[in-house]
């Protein structure tokens, strides 16, 4: 039976079910099995296929224990009618690459891939004997997208709770909008005086708190779970997008089975690009998996030098998202790359806690180098290639994508191996941004800019999001980072 355990010791043996109620190990590592590759999905079976039935085939692989119907079930509730493509993450062709679009869920990012089904795994991890009465509480942190997606996820789920924090004044009007008008009995929204690494930090520092774990327990009935891509189950969702592009590439007969794909990245956290790795495992075809980072380069530097050093200047960009210095899911890849060396992950991350930095060994680094390419753009480059791929394709993209888009243009090009570019959000989250780099009017609301992009490009902005207008705000709390786990503790004395 496949069994998961933390990248710093193989002490723990629990089920995935165990493993995303979780969310993340006792010793601060992130949860892992070494079943991982051992079962593979037939990719000659991927094309013309629904993305539904793709699902099922990953997810079957990556969490045996859910029952087919339970899983079946997991899959029919979270890619339905709330999607507004039937392809969940449908692959425009965009010049000579390819873009796959993640925003075509209910708060337009990549991140409701995964939030929409995570509520309904969570939903099935009770314990037989467990508290009956217990409710789990997500907690997250998030540096723009996942906040929301998170709470739209858990909105009134039975059995749960949701808290966000979010770095006061470092998310765009949008999101922060997106998330302070969350509607649902069970939602908590809280801004923080720091930027995301702060808030990141902090919520890693409650869930290792004992003392706090049992007093919630004791007087709420409450144990707290993550929803960022810490937790395994927010993580393997999003390894569905990878077949499901190569499925559509293959039933465009682009390629045939077998054929290698690239895959650019914009990622801060580097979850979204680990799914990849995953995908690889699985037996997807992956070429190179190419890291695009913004102003905010440490992935950059890490993947070129082997020293990850987060002792350095914190630039808040127009890629909001992609603004983090520590890069939490890197762990789970170091874990696989070293063969599963849990004493050097966790010699590693001691020193990134103590020193702030570590250095992998060259041996390594190779290894890393031979899979994951890397780039990155500056703000003027982001904004350059809004308006290159407006004004050369007629395709409008957010900040986060133009970053991708702009490591994706220096690449050189093999022109037998096809290139996908992971769009992670709407334009319309980001509507200054993009009518600044457009030329467009960008001088009155968020809204008034959406008005203006819909206008001049002809796109339409999702209702969800124009509709924030005129939504109520319910929470306009904010807390200093000391003072984060007394709003947990009085969110939780709410329920």
């Amino acid at each position: 039976m496949t069994t998961f355990h933390s990248t710093r010791s193989t002490t723990d043996s629990l089920t995935a079910k165990q493993a995303i109620r979780k969310g993340i190990a006792d010793d601060g590592g992130l949860f892992v099995t070494d079943a991982l590759g051992q079962s593979k999905v037939d990719i000659a079976n991927l094309a013309g296929r629904p993305y539904q039935d793709i699902a099922f085939d990953v997810l079957h692989a990556l969490l045996p224990d859910f029952g087919d119907e339970e899983l079946k079930g997991c899959i029919a509730a979270a890619y339905g009618d709330q999607w507004s493509d039937e392809r969940i993450t449908p692959l425009e062709e965009v010049g000579d690459d390819y873009v796959l679009e993640l925003f075509r869920g209910p708060t337009s990012a990549f991140k409701d891939v995964a939030l929409q089904i995570l509520p309904r795994f969570m939903a099935r991890t009770t314990p037989e004997g467990g508290d009956a009465d217990e409710k789990i509480m997500i907690l997250t942190a998030t540096s723009g997208d996942t906040g929301k997606a998170a709470l739209a996820g858990f909105a009134d789920a039975p059995g749960t709770a949701i808290t966000v924090f979010y770095p006061q004044g470092k998310v765009s009007q949008v999101q922060e909008l997106q998330m302070t008008t969350q509607t649902g009995a069970n939602v908590n929204v809280c801004a923080v005086e720091g930027n995301f690494d702060d808030a990141q930090t902090a919520v890693k520092t409650i869930f290792a708190d004992h003392e706090l774990a049992e007093r919630l327990a004791g007087q709420h009935h409450v144990a707290l779970s993550s929803a960022n891509s810490i937790n395994v189950g927010r993580l393997v969702p999003q390894v569905v997008y990878y077949f499901s592009a190569y499925a559509q590439l293959l039933e465009r007969q682009v390629i045939n089975v077998g054929d290698e794909v690239e895959f650019v990245v914009p990622t801060g956290n580097f979850g979204d690009i680990l799914a990849g790795y995953y995908a690889k495992m699985l037996g997807l075809p992956v070429k190179h998996l190419i890291v695009a980072s913004d102003r905010n380069n440490v992935l950059f530097d890490f993947l070129t030098t082997g020293t990850y050093n987060r002792q350095r200047p914190f630039f808040q960009t127009i890629s909001p998202s992609m603004d983090i210095l520590v890069s939490s899911n890197l762990e789970r890849m170091l874990y696989y790359m070293s063969d599963g060396d849990t004493r050097l992950i966790t010699m590693l991350m001691n020193d990134l806690k103590q020193w702030g930095a570590y250095e992998v060994p060259e041996t390594l680094l190779a290894r890393i180098r031979h899979l994951f390419g890397c780039g990155w753009a500056d703000e003027d480059q982001v904004r350059q290639m809004i308006a290159d791929c407006w004004e050369r394709n007629r395709y409008v993209i957010d900040p986060h994508t133009a970053c991708a888009w702009y490591v994706a243009q220096q690449m050189p090009r093999d022109p037998l191996t096809p290139r996908v570019v992971l769009a992670t959000a709407s334009p319309y989250k980001f509507p200054r941004v993009v009518n600044e780099a457009l030329g467009l009017d960008a001088t009155g609301t968020d809204f008034a800019c959406m008005d203006v992009l819909a206008e001049a490009t002809g796109t339409v902005p999702p209702a969800a999001l124009r509709g924030l207008e005129t939504a109520q705000v319910r929470f306009d709390a904010v807390s200093s980072v000391a003072g984060m786990t007394d709003v947990v503790e009085s969110a939780a004395a709410a329920l």
